[in-house]
């Protein structure tokens, strides 16, 4: 188990936007930074990251918390993986407790996580082989070396080589442990009745393997070097629990920085193209690996920027396919632009061929947006036939209808009209004529797809909310959130003999706490109180941030609620409003929230006290013992309203 002390360095030393900018677009917005949550699809940024406060939270979601949760709930990491993760990152040791360590803990392995084992185990194995393995050097590094590969690349990419021996690796895993199943179901090894040995599926391959957003290996593409073998030339993992090819880009994980860097991502078709743009120096390339363009795809470049180039070969059969790539990356707000190499050029020999500075010129200058390429592809196609030439036009229209922003989709239509010489309510008229079709071939009957319902606070009726409840709640709250974000704050006092005096707003509002005998209607309250009162014990004082790094959920969620609140979101000094800061008046804040809360407690206790009367009408020394209990209360009650202010009949505060 990873040690208390590792713990501390890693929390100390991780940022938070650094860790969340990895894999959200983030914009500075004051003091704060925000961008698009990568939970849910939204158009208007939500989710907000304070690096002053080291938290984030999704507004539209409702979750938040520390780096480490993030990282929890992006990668689907347990708590000691995202610690692992994030020291790697920060160069941090692992220092393990071993006394923690039991023989249930060190069993506990779900399935997925062995599957993640046993392919990070094969990485090694194959990267092995073909490093320190006869056959591997001279088979696999011998390829990637005549493909013009450095070592520092091909160690960059993780590259292997799997042996001709039909269960080499089979065998490896079996020796260490892992079992058949296992094998079976991590898709490296095939167990065919006549063969109960087993059969490496990869063997006699050169390796990719394909990593996940943070660097762990899900799968693998292989390469065959033999042209007299008829099967196929490439080969995937199949999809396996931890394996979803429509969810992964070969190469994002060595992208993403450069991708986020430069605000643009390249994006072409095999692994071979990655690579030798890497090499060139061009590292903001990733690839959808030979499979069709998915939306998780598209979603997972859209954390780190709108803007897509597609790098076509030159003589790719599949150009005209490729469209549907188009209108999926326009519906979902991307910025396109393509460019089709030189025939004979894919991005792999280009890159080969000349220098990065050429190389990024070609793309900057070559690259077309999306009408140019389709008119160059369909019109060239369509000749001088007039119908094929309105059919490629209309093709471009029907892409044009899938830009979601009504302003782009209206300067692309003017760009097509003054490109075509055609008149641009025409163009309107026909993009409407293709909604009405696509309309008309949605089943009637089916829901609509990707229509998020907004999430709304429906409140409930009148009968239902027990208002002295709902306000004692509301002030329980308000003092905990005090706590939470002010509990070191020292606030200077004056007792009834005029002595001066220091305390903290934890130590006062606990104190309020203590001398009401006040019990918590709050479970999770309850548990923060707890916690801070045994801090104090320990001569500490634990306010918001220590709570955000605990194991759960509820308190993570509540703590961050609480510190950074909804008007975060907003950043009014760029409107001019500069409206008083949550603390600014914190001495008197703390004064009036304890008494108010007072006062609602007060009012919960009459009514909880008069709830029980009629079960004491047969004890007359218990139900006038009540009696005087309510009326001593009352009387608290309204000196508490003349020194807050509060009008009982209006229900409000006239002096607050």
């Amino acid at each position: 188990m990873i040690s208390k002390q590792t713990i501390d360095k890693i929390f100390s030393t991780i940022r938070v936007e650094e860790i969340v900018g990895e894999y959200v677009q983030l914009k500075r917005a004051g003091s704060n930074f925000k961008g698009l949550s990568p939970f849910h699809d939204e158009k208007s940024p939500s989710f907000v990251v304070s690096p002053s406060k080291q938290i984030w939270k999704d507004f539209s979601t409702g979750k938040g918390g520390t780096a480490i949760s993030f990282l929890m709930e992006i990668e689907n990491f347990t708590y000691p993986e995202a610690l692992r993760h994030a020291a790697k990152k920060y160069g941090i040791e692992i220092e393990e407790d071993q006394r923690e360590f039991s023989e249930e803990a060190k069993n506990a392995q779900s399935e997925r996580d062995i599957l993640y084992k046993i392919h990070e185990i094969a990485n090694e194995y194959f990267q092995n082989i073909l490093w320190e393995n006869e056959e591997g050097r001279s088979i696999g590094l011998s390829y990637f070396r005549e493909r013009e590969l450095k070592d520092e690349i091909i160690k960059k990419f993780q590259l292997g080589y799997s042996p001709e021996k039909k269960n080499a690796f089979t065998e490896f895993a079996l020796n260490k442990g892992y079992s058949k199943e296992i094998l079976e179901k991590s898709g490296l090894s095939i167990f065919p009745e006549n063969s109960p040995s087993g059969i490496d599926r990869f063997r006699e391959r050169v390796m990719f393997p394909i990593h996940s957003f943070s660097g762990r290996v899900l799968g693998f593409g292989a390469r065959i070097l033999k042209n007299n073998i008829k099967t196929a030339k490439y080969l995937n993992s199949p999809e396996t629990e931890i394996y979803h090819k429509s969810n992964v880009l070969y190469g994002l994980n060595q992208s993403k920085q450069a991708i986020s860097r430069k605000n643009i991502c390249l994006l072409v078709e095999g692994y071979m193209d990655v690579i030798s743009l890497h090499l060139s120096g061009i590292e903001n390339v990733v690839a959808s690996s030979g499979t069709s363009l998915t939306t998780e795809q598209i979603k997972l470049i859209k954390r780190l920027t709108e803007n897509v180039t597609i790098l076509f070969d030159g003589d790719n059969a599949g150009i005209k396919a490729s469209f549907r790539s188009i209108d999926m990356l326009l519906t979902e707000g991307m910025n396109i632009r393509v460019l089709l190499f030189p025939e004979g050029d894919d991005p792999d020999s280009f890159a080969r061929k000349h220098p990065q500075e050429y190389v990024e010129k070609f793309i900057e200058n070559e690259a077309m947006d999306f009408i140019d390429f389709k008119a160059e592809i369909l019109l060239k196609e369509a000749g001088n036939d007039p119908i094929k030439k309105a059919e490629a036009i209309r093709n471009i229209v029907k892409s044009v209808g899938f830009v979601q922003n009504a302003l782009k989709r209206e300067v692309y239509l003017k760009e097509v009209s003054n490109k075509f010489g055609l008149s641009e309510q025409s163009l309107f008229n026909e993009l409407d004529i293709q909604k009405q079709i696509t309309q008309n071939q949605t089943p009637k009957n089916l829901p609509k797809e990707n229509i998020q319902p907004k999430l709304e606070i429906v409140p409930e009726s009148v009968e239902q909310v027990d208002p002295i409840m709902f306000d004692l709640l509301k002030q329980e709250n308000n003092l905990v959130n005090l706590m939470l974000n002010f509990g070191d704050v020292v606030l200077h006092r004056e007792n009834e003999e005029n002595e001066k005096y220091d305390i903290t707003v934890i130590e006062e509002i606990l104190h309020h706490f203590e001398e009401e005998n006040y019990e918590f209607q709050l479970e999770l309250n309850k548990i923060i109180i707890d916690s801070i009162k045994e801090g104090i014990q320990n001569e500490e004082l634990r306010k918001g941030n220590f709570f955000v790094t605990f194991m759960d959920e509820n308190i993570t969620s509540k703590v961050v609620d609480a510190i950074m609140p909804l008007n975060d979101l907003e950043n009014w000094a760029s409107r001019n409003i500069f409206p008083p800061n949550y603390g600014d008046k914190i001495s008197s804040q703390v004064e009036g929230d304890i008494l108010i809360h007072k006062f609602r407690y007060i009012d919960y206790l009459i009514k909880k006290i008069g709830e029980d009367l009629p079960n004491q009408m047969n004890n007359e020394t218990q139900y006038f013992e009540s009696i005087r209990k309510i009326t001593l209360l009352k009387q608290a009650s309204m000196k508490l309203s003349e020194i807050l202010g509060y009008s009982p009949i209006k229900g409000v505060y006239v002096n607050r």
